[in-house]
């Protein structure tokens, strides 16, 4: 049943009573929150004064030899340095960060016009979404809309889904697909709902509806885990298959591939009221949540199959041969905020469990085994993530996207230990230390 809440007031409305912690534990995970989140900006702070040499160009990670990696702003991790700089800022009044983020952010507006994949939404919500949240300016909001009407134009009616890549060859070589769907794209759906909600353009709606539908019914497996890659016909829509471009095999369960999912069904429900989504989010969640090889700290090996004893992959595995012990901080801090939202739509012992959960993750995250050390890390805040293991990329490094949600994740933890809602305006540390 869809609810008739307005969008905002159902946001507002939806938080429960979800912890426990006394009085006094609670001024210490507050204490817990603006340390990190402090720390976090001293970090920022080394960051934002490289100077990118004239270039359009975003801080992403470190190559082997512990060199800034920067990508351009066509990449689709290129918003979440603006993003986090915005949250930053924010939380901690501050004035340079605030001028970074702004700056940063304008780098991005070109990619309003961007068709070159579907990762628009995470390029603009991350960068202009967080400048309208908390600081706009006039042309933000029109900056959004435009970069959702792109976004559309990978979308077909008869396949009922937004198309990924513009075609992707399997990692096994047998045969080249032309309409792939990734589970990331789930991430994306969010700038059609607030460009509709700002437009009132049913359209976009109707778009991010279809496609969240196709991928709950082809990409979500029974057992609440998902496909990374899913292929339909570009004639029809129908299924043809599901595998894997970047975790262990087409049968096991990428750890951030799980976390989009779980991200993305939460978000879908918030702009829909629709149960069924909030169900694939659940499931989803408790997936990650029970599987018996996810560590006791719960951030995910790269893929939760990959150090399973006793898992068979598939008959075409392009991981066999690859180290598996690696950790997804990356996974980890994506789930965590995941499930603090989901918290708030999930009732009883499930929404109690899903905090602790996001809790318990945070508090890993921000121990030294995860956490940088001050000045270190190139500026970044969390080391141990991974980009694509099978393709020998990124492994084992800081990543501009595992910054981006282990801050978004504290600010939203800060809000729900005061019963505030997450999605508030200017200033979140004022509403998250409200008490």
């Amino acid at each position: 049943m869809t609810l008739t809440l307005p969008l905002r007031l159902l946001i507002a409305t939806a938080l429960a009573a979800l912890t426990s912690l006394p009085t006094t534990a609670q001024t210490s995970e507050h204490s817990f929150i603006d340390k990190n989140m402090a720390f976090a900006a001293r970090q920022y702070h080394r960051l934002a004064a490289v100077p990118p040499e004239g270039r359009a160009v975003m801080p992403h990670s470190l190559d082997a030899k512990r060199n800034l990696v920067r990508v351009p702003v066509r990449a689709w991790t290129a918003g979440f340095f603006p993003g986090t700089l915005w949250l930053l800022a924010d939380y901690n009044d501050d004035k340079a960060l605030l001028d970074s983020a702004r700056a940063y952010t304008r780098l991005m507006k070109p990619m309003q016009h961007y068709t070159g994949n579907h990762d628009i939404g995470f390029m603009m919500m991350c960068s202009y979404g967080n400048a309208v949240r908390l600081a706009p300016q006039p042309g933000d909001t029109a900056v959004l809309a435009t970069a959702a009407r792109t976004l559309t134009r990978r979308f077909d009616e008869k396949v009922g889904a937004i198309k990924s890549w513009d075609s992707f060859r399997s990692w096994h070589g047998v045969s080249t697909y032309t309409y792939p769907v990734i589970i990331d794209n789930m991430m994306n759906l969010e700038l059609l709902f607030f460009a509709a909600q700002v437009s009132g353009n049913d359209t976009l709606r109707h778009i991010a509806v279809s496609h969240a539908d196709k991928t709950l019914r082809w990409q979500v497996r029974p057992d609440g885990s998902c496909f990374h890659v899913v292929y339909y016909n570009p004639e029809n829509g129908a299924f043809i298959k599901g595998e894997t471009a970047q975790g262990y095999a087409d049968n096991s369960t990428w750890s951030r591939g799980q976390a989009w999912g779980i991200y993305g069904f939460t978000m879908v429900y918030r702009e829909t009221g629709e149960r069924r989504f909030l169900d694939a989010a659940m499931k989803m969640a408790d997936f990650y949540a029970n599987h018996p090889a996810l560590p006791a700290d719960k951030v995910p090996y790269w893929d939760f199959d990959a150090y399973r004893p006793g898992f068979v992959p598939g008959r075409r595995s392009h991981a066999r041969d690859v180290v598996t012990n690696y950790r997804d901080a990356s996974a980890a801090a994506c789930t965590a905020s995941a499930l603090l939202e989901l918290s708030t739509y999930a009732q009883g012992e499930r929404a109690e469990r899903y905090f602790e959960t996001a809790r318990a993750i945070l508090h890993t995250l921000a121990s030294p085994a995860y956490r940088a050390a001050e000045g270190g890390n190139g500026g970044f805040i969390l080391r141990h993530s991974v980009g694509s293991i099978p393709h020998g990329n990124e492994i084992d490094v800081p990543l501009s996207y595992a910054d981006y949600y282990f801050v978004e994740a504290l600010c939203r933890y800060g809000l729900l230990l005061n019963k505030r809602p997450l999605f508030v305006g200017r200033n979140v540390k004022q509403a998250s230390k409200a008490r």
